[in-house]
């Protein structure tokens, strides 16, 4: 599967939950009860406790569909240009990957570029990316106030490095600085996507660990039919 497909793939999966379902199954995947993230599944004897190191492809970024068009419409000035998304997106991407590559690292795991038999090979993306109000601050433009800087999907996907063979996939939708009302720039909307991306690296790092404890990991209905 080239770069392309699987952005589509994976794009398409984030704003879909029934068609991530219906993938996940057909792979081989069973769906984990009681996951730190909204949806997540692994695949049934999968053995965790060998990875020692991670692997991290480059961060798929796509936007919410018609999100440049529909806020165009509304405005006549602070347009949005398709160089303004390729941009944005380039931050996403690169400031994500830090914050995840840094997180791992705090977590006592290596950060390498090479597959092995101890490397974990994990592939993100961050799709369906809502910003509320950026700030196109020009003359004569008004200011906007928002309680939220935006929303985004994490799509999570863990592979042996060395076969690629599929070990789990997650999924996880939420709002970025649902907190105190106050005026919408790119600084703050900055501030709280990369606190949103900083509690995603920590959930991935405790997931992780998780499934260390629990591996190997059980099928849940071979664990039924033995009670």
């Amino acid at each position: 599967m080239n770069k392309l497909t699987l952005s589509i793939v994976l794009a398409a999966m984030a704003v879909a939950p029934l068609a991530a379902q219906e993938e996940s199954a057909l792979e081989g995947l069973v769906k984990v009860q009681g996951a730190r993230l909204d949806a997540a599944y692994l695949m049934p004897g999968v053995d965790f406790r060998s990875y020692t190191k991670v692997m991290l492809d480059p961060t798929e970024v796509a936007f919410r569909r018609n999100w440049q068009r529909n806020y165009n419409s509304g405005t006549r000035t602070g347009r949005i240009t398709n160089s303004d998304m390729t941009a944005a997106a380039e931050r996403v991407r690169t400031g994500f990957e830090e914050i995840f590559a840094e997180a791992y690292r705090r977590a006592g795991y290596e950060v390498v570029t090479q597959p092995g038999p101890d490397v974990l090979r994990l592939r993100t993306g961050v799709f369906d990316l809502f910003v509320n109000a950026p700030d196109q601050m020009t003359a004569g433009r008004s200011r906007t106030y928002s309680v939220e800087a935006g929303e985004a999907t994490l799509v999570l996907e863990a592979r042996d490095s060395e076969t690629r063979a599929l070990l789990g996939r997650a999924f996880d939708r939420r709002t970025a600085g649902d907190n105190t009302v106050g005026m919408r720039t790119s600084v703050s909307n900055q501030a709280d996507f990369e606190q949103l991306f900083h509690q995603w690296a920590q959930l991935s790092v405790r997931s992780m660990e998780e499934l260390k404890a629990r591996s190997p990991i059980t099928d849940p209905a071979t664990a039924r039919q033995r009670r």
